[in-house]
């Protein structure tokens, strides 16, 4: 009989008895006041509706300061001079270094000025920033104060930051004088703030600039509230003024963070303190293998996103570990090969990424040249894992950079594909590097992990109780695609609510399955062994003649073509089938024509591979391939529905015809390149392809 592996030990004492796992988990982070219990189930009254729900809540008596957590506690114990912050800005070509005792200067001097003007706990504070120190030093004194922060990915659009503004009604504004994207020039700020502000309807007392070199914000109006954000601080430190860390109630927010996928208006996630510190301390050891000072995490995101709040800011500091702020790109600043040289000079033994950003470099440096090159000289041997979240990441790049990681890094070196979301705030499925700091915190034991199966999410993490089930919300066999959906609670890390706005929370993650279930809107399954495999977005699975398919998996057949960096499929209106399957893709090289339409022999090496493994009713419908033309927001996801819309419209004749576009897009000018080539598609192929769907409309 096989032994069963600590993981799923793990995960099971998780489910079984959360009262007892996550208590035990409690103890790892300061407490002001303790909680005398874990967890707290309930219901919740909504009179518009006329329904009550089941709802759940985490360490609901206790107190808690997620910066003390973050870092005051670790300077108390000893390990100040330890480097908090590697802030690596190619853009700039500026570096900065702080240390957890530097750290606490710059945060409780910013909390003393916010404190000055006007924060106070319970209030809410919007960050538009780029990613400087500075961005993280306003996260933490705003938590500091007790306030709660709204961080706005910055570079949005005057209309989606007013969105922001009118929704969180923030007492104050946090941003710079500009932002630096890739190897463009400065983008200044003011134009974009000054414009939000008067297209909301609530007006922040106060915005505070900090003033960057590459373009300053001139002139700064205190008759409109403007403040220069250096100058304040250097009059703090002149007299000494400094706040002290406020604790919260664990159920207290302490950030939102606004998710609008790809319609509608924005929904305000809100993290509640106590879950958030316990879940993200936890995952940082379990999941992350990542032990506290001399470890180093490099996550190549963002602050605006999710990924940013929890593992560039939060889950490192929490442990007392290092992290890596990035200002740059994958590629482009300057070339393909920046992440390894940050994984080499800041002897980096975490990393995190999106999929999206390794294909980047695969299409710039598809022979890995640059890994290559520096994995000899042995310079890449600190890294002992990479992880890849925000898009579902194909076998491929998996297996790709798992020989990499194997031949030239830590003995050991695992790639580590794990799912999530803002709603959940930690992941929810991977394969957990320090499984042994389930059961026991303090161990440093690192055991064998669980076998990868690229193409899989891993196993679902402790307190996430995923589940697969059909429209109507019936529990489904493993193997078979269904609806992804997780039982009630959700680990502490994840939301139990929308920024004032609990009818929404029900209507928009628990009304579709009667509160049975939490929607994650997400298509995909779990195997026998009880992987989880991520598919697409629920509404991104086609049907064609009745039967169900998932982008993903069209995608990850196409993509084991070896010319093939990366690819998009969407359905295309069928008379007969209802949808075909349609594909955008890019090549990795250029042997092939660059028009719209691939040459016959590439055309049937693609089919073949669509049929081979997926099915032969699986077939293309057609394919365009080009570069450029495949819009991504700024969080690398894939905007299908935008082309989507194009092919529709396109079908119909309509090819000017606008689109949606969300305000997270990364490039406007790919929904442009990807017009034009729906365009010459239609034009090329689109007679013969409206002959043959008008005559099986008349069948």
């Amino acid at each position: 009989m096989v032994s069963e592996h600590i993981q799923d030990q793990v995960y099971k004492a998780s489910i079984s008895d959360p009262e007892s796992f996550w208590s035990r988990q409690a103890e790892n982070v300061y407490w002001h006041k303790k909680p005398t219990k874990a967890f707290n189930r309930n219901t919740k009254r909504l009179e518009k509706l006329n329904i009550t729900h089941d709802h759940w809540n985490w360490f609901t008596d206790g107190e808690i300061s997620t910066t003390y957590n973050c870092v005051d506690r670790h300077v108390l114990q000893g390990n100040g001079d330890c480097v908090a912050i590697h802030w690596d800005s190619p853009v700039t070509q500026q570096k900065e270094q702080y240390t957890y005792k530097q750290l606490l200067g710059e945060v409780e001097t910013l909390a003393g000025v916010l404190r000055e003007e006007g924060v106070k706990k319970g209030d809410v504070v919007l960050i538009y920033m780029p990613m400087i120190p500075a961005a993280l030093f306003a996260m933490l004194a705003i938590a500091r104060l007790g306030a709660i922060h709204a961080v706005v990915f910055g570079g949005f659009s005057p209309a989606a930051l007013a969105q922001r503004i009118e929704a969180s009604r923030p007492t104050a504004i946090m941003t710079a004088s500009c932002g630096i994207e890739g190897g463009k020039k400065p983008t200044a700020y003011k134009a974009m703030i000054e414009e939000a502000i008067q297209k909301s309807s609530h007006k922040p007392a106060r915005t505070m600039i900090w003033q960057r070199e590459q373009l300053r914000w001139d002139p700064v109006t205190k008759e409109d509230g403007e403040r220069n954000w250096q100058r304040l601080v250097k009059s703090a430190q002149n007299r000494g003024l400094k706040a002290d860390a406020v604790p919260v109630k664990s159920g207290d927010g302490l950030y939102i963070i606004y998710t609008s996928g790809t319609t509608g208006l924005p929904k305000g996630v809100v993290r509640s303190a106590g879950g958030h510190a316990v879940g993200l301390n936890f995952s940082m050891k379990y999941l992350f293998g990542v032990h506290g000072p001399g470890d180093v995490q490099f996550t190549a995101s963002d602050i605006g996103w999710v990924v940013g709040h929890s593992y560039i800011v939060y889950a490192p500091l929490l442990m007392g570990a290092t992290t890596v702020l990035f200002e740059g790109k994958p590629i482009g600043t300057p070339d393909a090969s920046t992440f390894w040289r940050i994984v080499d000079e800041y002897k980096v033994t975490t990393m995190f990424t999106a999929p999206t950003a390794l294909r980047a470099i695969r299409r710039d440096d598809g022979d890995n040249t640059f890994f290559e090159d520096r994995g000899k000289q042995g310079a890449l041997k600190t890294l002992r894992a990479l992880f890849l979240a925000g898009e579902r990441s194909e076998p491929s790049i998996v297996e790709m950079y798992q020989k990499l990681l194997t031949k030239h890094c830590a003995p050991g070196a695992m790639v580590v594909d794990n799912w999530w979301s803002s709603e959940s705030g930690s992941p929810i499925s991977g394969i957990a590097l320090s499984a042994a700091a389930g059961l026991d915190f303090s161990s440093q034991d690192r055991p064998k992990p669980l076998v990868v199966k690229p193409g899989s999410a891993g196993k679902a993490m402790p307190g996430f109780d995923v589940r697969v089930v059909d429209d109507e919300g019936k529990e489904i066999k493993r193997g078979v695609m269904g609806n992804i959906v997780m039982a009630i609670p959700l680990a502490p890390s994840a939301f139990t609510t929308l920024w004032e706005d609990e009818e929404r929370f029900y209507k928009g993650y628990l009304k579709r399955f009667d509160g049975k279930w939490v929607d994650t809107g997400d298509a995909g399954m779990i195997d026998n062994d009880g992987y989880i495999s991520i598919m697409s977005r629920a509404d991104d699975v086609i049907n064609v003649a009745a039967h169900r398919f998932s982008t993903g998996a069209i995608e990850q057949a196409i993509t084991t073509h070896p010319s093939i960096a990366e690819v998009a499929v969407i359905g295309i209106p069928d008379a007969l089938k209802g949808h075909l399957p349609f594909a955008f893709i890019t090549l990795s090289t250029h042997d092939h024509p660059k028009g719209a339409i691939p040459d016959d022999k590439f055309a049937k090496e693609v089919q073949k591979l669509v049929r081979e493994q997926i099915g032969a009713i699986a077939s293309l419908g057609g394919m365009i391939q080009g570069k450029g033309m495949i819009p991504k927001t700024r969080s690398g996801k894939t905007l299908r529905r935008v082309l989507r819309d194009l092919i529709e419209n396109a079908t119909h004749d309509e090819f000017d015809k606008e689109v949606s576009v969300p305000s997270t897009i990364e490039d406007q000018e790919a929904v442009t390149v990807a017009r034009e080539k729906v365009r010459e598609y239609f034009r090329i192929k689109g007679k013969d392809l409206h002959k043959a769907t008008e005559a099986r409309a008349k069948l």
